[in-house]
Formats: structure tokens, sequence, C-alpha cells
């Protein structure tokens, strides 16, 4: 059997995509394997349709806002129709535009449709056709994790996928969980008129956020009339009627939740199984998530795997580059390339946004770092008053002496554009003094990183506005 590719890709989301774009570039023939809709799940079933719904609830916030400042609102009635009509125009378009058109245009470029097994080293099979090579690539992605909770299987319970796809907003609804899906799609939900409850078994939401920009957007949410149940354990799930019951156990008392929907959104599952991992040697840990290095290869020669199947940063544009760093390390193997995962940013599309790139306090700290930090109020920035978006935090850890900047953690207004300046800014070294020496537009919410960098060494109080 010849080799018909020189590299094989199994999945067509965005790591795959990017990954095989990267190697038709420097001059591979690749053929990527798809079960499903080419795109994956940012955007089919995550990303793109999950913003979009959530931009558009976006605006009958913004219409009570603009009630307060007096300026009239319209927040009367949600036509469910129109709103999935235009979520589903926006996928449509951009899956045509981004990969089904990029598919035809790009020459040495195929797609395969079915799926793809390992029958053997470097020889996969797709229904009846076989196909070899010595450099395979992983993008297999991930799914909604589902937990063992008893009762569950009695009730119509959804996912971060099935959510989407509902013809209304229920009335209520109760979600378990409380990461990055939990919380985007409960205020969503709490916009367009649904009573939500978060059920998280730890202490905090989004656990892994600085507690500064995690507790600013708890306490917006909690405001917008969204109930937390923090440090509990969900016991059991049943039907009552029409509606669901989730009894769980707070304090060692027993409290039960009923709502017309309950939504499951505890984690993401590698889609790991089924495709002959273990007959070529590819291990996986207890979670089934594929053990890769640093220049993304895994336990068995010429396979390497890349994006949300590895159980990294299980953002797209972080497995992106993972699948680029995995081409270029199939075809310059003296290359070594890694991926230098403190300068790469993420965002969480709550309102406030929130921004991550770098070390965290405690991470910087665990890297034998000495740090300095400093937090500032959203409300500080003056733009933040001029729209009315106050509501937020801004935290900056640096190293202590040189002042270089090592992270930021920020809740705010436009959060997730921020924080791209705050990546460079880390990717570049610079110092907090640099920062702080760094004219901004005035005003605008990304003169919130000046005037936080600013706080290391004055109170900025006591500044003028425009003040250098």
């Amino acid at each position: 059997m010849a080799k018909d590719s020189d590299i094989i890709i199994l999945g067509s989301g965005s790591t795959a995509f990017a990954a095989a774009l990267r190697a038709q570039a420097l001059g591979a023939r690749v053929t990527m394997i798809e079960k499903s809709t080419p795109g994956g799940t940012c955007i089919n079933w995550g990303c793109i349709p999950s913003k979009t719904l959530i931009h558009s609830a976006l605006f009958r916030q913004e219409a009570r806002l603009g009630e307060a400042l007096g300026v009239g609102t319209a927040v009367n009635g949600i036509d469910w129709g129109r709103l999935t009509n235009h979520k589903n125009k926006v996928v449509n378009g951009l899956r045509k535009s981004k990969y089904l058109d990029v598919l035809q245009a790009v020459p040495n470029l195929r797609l395969i449709k079915g799926t793809g097994q390992f029958i053997g080293p470097q020889t996969l099979k797709v229904a009846d056709e076989v196909l070899r090579s010595d450099r395979i690539l992983v993008a297999t992605g991930g799914f909604p994790l589902i937990p063992n909770l008893p009762g569950l299987d009695s009730v119509d319970y959804l996912t971060s996928r099935s959510a989407l796809l509902l013809k209304k907003a229920p009335t209520s609804l109760i979600i378990i969980g409380g990461g990055v899906i939990a919380v985007e799609m409960g205020q969503m939900f709490t916009r367009l008129g649904t009573k939500v409850r978060i059920l998280e078994r730890g202490k905090h939401i989004l656990s892994f956020v600085e507690n500064e920009p995690a507790l600013a957007v708890q306490t917006t949410l909690q405001k917008e009339g969204i109930k937390f149940f923090l440090g509990g354990k969900v016991l059991e799930i049943a039907r009552f009627g029409s509606l669901v019951d989730v009894r769980a156990e707070y304090d060692g008392q027993r409290k039960t939740f009923r709502a017309e929907k309950l939504m499951v959104a505890v984690g993401t599952a590698p889609a790991s199984r089924g495709i002959g991992l273990e007959k070529v040697g590819v291990e996986v840990n207890d979670r089934g998530f594929v053990t890769v290095d640093n220049q993304m290869r895994t336990t068995a020669p010429g396979i390497w795997a890349a994006g949300d199947v590895t159980g990294g940063v299980m953002i797209a544009t972080v497995g992106a580059r993972e699948g680029i760093v995995a081409v270029d390390n199939m075809l310059n193997p003296d290359c070594s390339c890694r991926i230098d995962y403190c300068s790469l940013p993420m965002a969480i599309f709550t309102d406030p946004e929130i921004g991550i790139v770098g070390y965290t306090e405690e991470s910087a700290r665990k890297a034998g770092y000495r740090v300095t930090t400093n937090t500032m109020p959203v409300s500080a920035i003056p733009k933040a008053q001029v729209t009315g978006h106050t509501a937020g935090a801004i935290k900056m850890v640096a190293e202590e002496g040189s002042g270089r900047l090592l992270g930021v953690h920020l809740s705010c207004h436009r959060g997730a554009d921020i924080i791209n300046e705050a990546a460079l800014a880390i990717r570049c070294r610079v110092t907090v003094s640099d920062l702080a020496g760094t004219t901004h537009v005035y005003p605008s919410m990304a003169e919130g990183l000046r005037l936080c960098a600013q706080g290391f060494t004055r109170d900025i109080s006591k500044l003028s506005c425009c003040a250098e």
C-alpha cells in the first residue's frame, strides 16, 4: 500500500484546519478525515453559535442600561425563530467561507468523510479505503462530558450543544457546573427571560480564574438574577411531571431544586475512543486524553496530537497553535518547536468579559518567581463611567525587581479585546513601567491596562485624566 498523503489528520475542526493549511503552505499533501460536519465544535456547536446568541442577549441588557440612563427601552418580547435563523445564518456563512470554500480553493488538501481508525502503525482505514503515512495528527476534539449521576438518564437534560438548538427559552433552568459554559450560557438565558440557578460542587465558580475578576463576574450575574449554590453535592435527579428535580446536599442539609430544564456543563470529554489508539501504542490518561510531549508528539512514533483531545487549554486558538507546532515538528524534525502557553490569551464571554493571559499569582510563585501584584476596580477607568459598564477588576502579576509583566487577569467590558494587548506585552517581555508609560486613547477601556500598571507605584485615584 503506497502512501498517498504526506500528512493525514483525524478531524476537521479549527485545530485540524490550522495544521492542514500550515502543512500545505510548506508543500505537503494533506488528507483530513471527518465523520461529522466539517469545522468541528467551534464553528458548528461551540464558539460561533453560542457567542452569536450571547451577543444577541446583550442587546436586551443594553436596552435596560439605556432605560436607566434615560433613553428608553424596548425589551418586551423575543422572536425566537428570528433569533435562531440569525444564529444559523452566521454559523452557515462562516462554515462555508472559512472551511468548505477553503477545501475547494486550496490545492493538495483533501477531505474524506467517514470514521478513521488505526489498523496498524502508520495505517488508517476509512470505510473501504486504507491510508498510510508516517506523519499522522490526531485532532478529533472533544464532546460534552456527561457525569455519572443517579437518575440523569431518566430526564431529557441539555448539554452545551443541545441547549443551542432549543426552539424557545425555558422558563427556568438548573445548570450543574460552574465553569465557562455554565456562566456564559447561564447569563445568556437569564437575559432571555429564564430563571437560572447554577449548582457548582466547588467553593468558587471559574476555579481556574484569579479570584478578583471571577468574583466580580459572579457579583454581576447575581445582580442580574442568577442564584449560585456552591460547595454542594448532587445526589439524585428525577422527573417531576413535566419538570426536573435535582436533589443535592449542602453543609449536611438536603435541598431540592426544581426547574423546567436541566443543563449539564461539567467539562469536556476527549473524542479518543473507537479510533484504535491502543492498537498503535498511543497512550491516554485515565480520562482518555491523549498524552503528548511539549512538541505535540504522542507515545507512538509518527503520531502527533493537538487540540481538545489532549486535554490542555481547550480553546480554539490554542488548539490551532498546537496543530501548527505539530506540523512544524513533523516536517522539520530539527526545529524542536514548542508552544509558549504563557503568551496565549483566552477569554470568557460573560458580561463583563473575562480575559486571561500568562501566570496567575500562585502559578508564578510555583514557577520560582518572586512576584508583586496590583489589582484595580474597573470603575476607576474613565470610559467605564462614560458607558456605565463599571463592573469588573483588573489584576496584574509582575516579577519583583525587574517589573517584567508575567500575567494579566481581567473582567471588564470588551475584556476579550483588551487582553490581546496584554498578550503582546507578555510575549515581548514588557515591564509594568513600560506599560505605565504607554499612551492609550482617552477615554477607552484599554486605558485600564495603563492605569493598573501605574498602580504598582502610584495612587491612581490622585491622577488627573490623561496623566502620564
